[in-house]
Formats: structure tokens, sequence, C-alpha cells
């Protein structure tokens, strides 16, 4: 599109300027009235948190995202981007984002005073609109805000003149969107330096009374542990916020599947992976059942990226078996979820002293809760009694990742009762795509599951020696 490359042309255009909430508030009614999603990739705040973020917008307020880790905060500010229009006009040269039309800094309207309407303009992006600040240590204002540049004054600029300013990210950020990660992570007396910028929206270096009335929409991430434990946000800040918005974990087991399947890399190279219903499951009641367990701490919460990093462990250990076995589809097992541990470890903090292997042992207590929820959830235990009693005569049953699933077929029909629980998972239609691509991978994850439902309700014992599973009586 040709847009226009200098001031005159720009006014002849008849192009406005609105402040960068107005544009922000003016896309989102667009959105809103056109049933447009504002956010990609977002799901389970349909409800409750994306009402509470178009009612900021719509007041034209500053945010605080407030929520623990893994809850899709940073995600969010960062596509906020998208309510900016696709291109907005400066004067070309500007370290500000000057307004054509109404230029912010002295070199602004110095140019546009010598050039007129030959002042040259840029067009700026809307991905060049949006700046993000993790908050460390090491953060000072005058990365935020600005300093003296030395050397403009070694040439003869006054202390006092804004030439002699080096601008931080935030003047930089002028006309756009500017984040503030983890905001209680950031040292008390940087959190001051940001009472102007938030209430007059102006900036002050060194105490010199430079005023530049700075057009922003500033924005915020937190996390609750922070208050306590690594630092709190200034109660004057917050008072300057204007919504803070609360976030959770999926509510709902498949508002959890449905994260995982939109994030996680599934797509293999040269294998096909076709994870059952129920395993997807089991995946995601072990990171609900960690968010409720008293030994891990909860202040910390436990991230959605848990259930993704597992649910991608499990698809690599099924495409490991997959590539020994010379299967070209392979459907994950019960006795694939071991390869979870280590994409669990160091994504859960327990509340206890941490001994040597306590971590691996709370771990395996809540996958095998899991299974235990998720196999209550499709069987009765007690529809189970013929297997008991066939492993009641001194006999037991070997899987694992070394068993083909072809050798699972055998055990069907030669185990009374397992047949009947094997077709009823068969016959459930979120697993008739599975069963499609690879009935006998199917089958075999189908009787992993019910021998170990039946060992978690201690119906069955087992026997775990490296890659091999024995079930018995």
């Amino acid at each position: 599109m040709d847009r226009p490359r200098t001031l005159g042309e720009l006014r002849a255009s008849g192009y406005r300027s609105l402040p960068v909430k107005d544009e922000m508030r003016k896309n989102l009614i667009r959105k809103l009235q056109q049933n447009q999603p504002i956010f990609d990739g977002i799901i389970g705040y349909e409800e409750t948190v994306l009402p509470q973020i178009q009612n900021a917008i719509l007041s034209k307020h500053d945010m605080l995202f407030l929520g623990l880790r893994g809850q899709a905060k940073t995600r969010m500010l960062r596509q906020l981007v998208n309510l900016l229009d696709d291109a907005m006009p400066v004067i070309a040269g500007s370290e500000v984002n000057d307004d054509p039309l109404r230029p912010l800094s002295k070199i602004g309207r110095d140019l546009i005073a010598k050039l007129g309407d030959a002042t040259s303009i840029e067009w700026v992006g809307r991905e060049h609109r949006y700046h993000e600040k993790l908050a460390t240590p090491d953060v000072t204002i005058a990365d935020l805000i600005g300093e003296i540049d030395m050397i403009k004054h070694a040439e003869g600029r006054y202390l006092s003149s804004e030439l002699t300013m080096h601008f931080g990210l935030i003047p930089r950020s002028n006309r756009g969107i500017f984040c503030m990660n983890e905001l209680p992570d950031l040292a008390a007396k940087i959190q001051v330096g940001l009472f102007n910028v938030l209430e007059e929206r102006d900036i002050q270096i060194r105490g010199y009374p430079i005023r530049l009335e700075l057009d922003l929409c500033l924005v915020f991430s937190a996390n609750p542990e922070d208050y306590t434990n690594r630092g709190r946000i200034v109660t004057p800040l917050k008072d300057r916020i204007g919504s803070v918005i609360r976030t959770h974990y999926p509510l709902t087991r498949d508002e959890g599947i449905a994260i995982v399947d939109a994030n996680a890399w599934t797509e293999r190279d040269g294998s096909t992976v076709a994870t059952p219903k129920f395993m997807k499951e089991i995946v995601e009641e072990t990171a609900r059942l960690a968010r409720t367990n008293q030994a891990i701490n909860q202040q910390s919460g436990v991230s959605v990226r848990m259930s993704i990093a597992n649910f991608e462990n499990l698809v690599s250990n099924a495409e490991r078996r997959g590539l020994l076995q010379g299967e070209k589809v392979v459907v994950p097992r019960v006795s694939d979820l071991a390869s979870m541990l280590p994409s669990t470890r160091g994504k859960v903090e327990l509340s206890m002293s941490e001994e040597d292997g306590q971590e691996d042992r709370v771990l395996a207590k809540l996958m095998a809760e899991a299974v235990k929820n998720i196999f209550e959830a499709h069987f009765d235990p007690k529809q189970f009694r013929p297997i008991v009693e066939w492993f009641e005569g001194n006999k037991s049953v070997t899987v694992g990742d070394r068993v083909p699933s072809r050798d699972y077929l055998k055990r069907v029909d030669e185990i009374p009762g397992l047949r009947k629980g094997v077709d009823a998972i068969l016959a459930r239609p979120e697993n008739a795509a599975v069963a499609e691509q690879s009935k006998d991978g199917l089958i075999a994850s189908a009787v992993e599951f019910i021998l170990e439902g039946l060992h978690v309700h201690n119906r069955l014992n087992k026997n775990v020696k490296g890659g091999d599973v024995t079930f018995k009586r």
C-alpha cells in the first residue's frame, strides 16, 4: 500500500492520530462486533479472564496480569499488539516515535519547524510497537526511563537540555505498549520511578524538569508468590494500575487436554504416534493432582508447561519403541508414563525437605493416582473379577517397552474378561481415529490400562525390572 512519505502528504490524506489506548479500544470494539477472537491459542479463559481484559481495554486502563506460572500471562500480553493498527506514521529518525501531527521531542519539533511539510515520514508496523522487559535485580532507572549522555554533554549541550538525554525503553515505546514482566522482582526504588509514568505520563531524568507527555499502554505480569518470597509491588504503584486481571489453571480436564493438544509437539518425522483419549486424560490428571498435593508447594503452582512437556515425552517414548520394534504407527501405553519423570522434575517444588529420590517418589505416586482416577472414570474394578481370578491361578503377564503390540493380542482372549474391557475402549468414539490407524497398538494400550488399573486398586501386584513390567496376583 502506498502511504504518505512526507508531513504534507500525511495532512493531505486526512490522517488523524489516536492515543494508543483509544486505538486499542477502537480495534477491540470492531473485533467484538465482528465476533473475531482477540487472542490466538488461549483456551479456557472465555468466560473468566477474557471479559476482564476486554473491560480493562474498554476502560482504557493499564493492566496487571496476576497469576501463577504457566497461566499464559506473557502470551496474552504479547498478543495485545494485535489490537493496534497495522502501521502508524512517525517522524523519520525519531527515537520516541514522534507523531508528525503532534511531535513529542524537541528533535521532532525542530525538524518540523525547519522542514515543514517536507518533513520525512516513516511507517512503523504494530509488531515494533510492543516492548518488553523482564524485571531482574540489575534493571536500572536508566534502562527504563533514561540517562544523561555524557558524550552529548561533552559536545556542548547543557545538562538540562532534552538533547543531552539518552532515552530508556519506556520513552522509546511511546505510542505503543510497554510490558514489565515479573513486576515484583523490580527493586522498590525502581518501581517508584514508574509513578509519574503511570499517573502523569511524563518522565524526569536526574531531577531535570524534562517533560515528555508520553502516550503509552503499560502492562505488567506478576506471580502472587513474589509478594512474599522475592519482593512485592509497592502499594502506590498498584494504586496507579487500572485493572488487575487474575488468571488461573484449566478449570476442567478437557480444557487442559485441549491446551496440551494445541501446544505439544507431536508431529514426528518418519513415525506416527496415535494417542488414545484415556492416555491424554492420565497426563492431564497428573498435573491436576499435583496442584492439590500437600507434598508440593502450591504457592509456586504447577505450570501447564508440565503437562505439555510430559505429553511430548510420552509421545517420544512411544516413538522410540516403534523405531526399535519396527512399528510405523505406535500408540502410547501406561508403561510409557515412566518417561514423564524427567520432564516433570524441576517443574514442581516440594513443600518438604528434598531428600535424594523424594521428588521421584512423589511424582510416581501422582501418576499412579492419576491412573486410578481415570480408570474409575471408565470402569468399575469389580467388573474385572474374572481377570483377577485368572491371575490367582499362579499366572503372570509381562508387558512393557520390549513387548511388541502383536504380542498383546493373544492375551486378550487368553485372560477371561479382558476382551470385554478392551472392546469397551475400542468402541468409544474418541478412540475411533486411533483404532483406524493402529488397532493392534490400541489393544496393547488398553490391555496395559486395564492391568494397571487393577494394580492401583490393589487387585494385582506389579514388579518392574528394567523396561519389563510383570503383573501377578
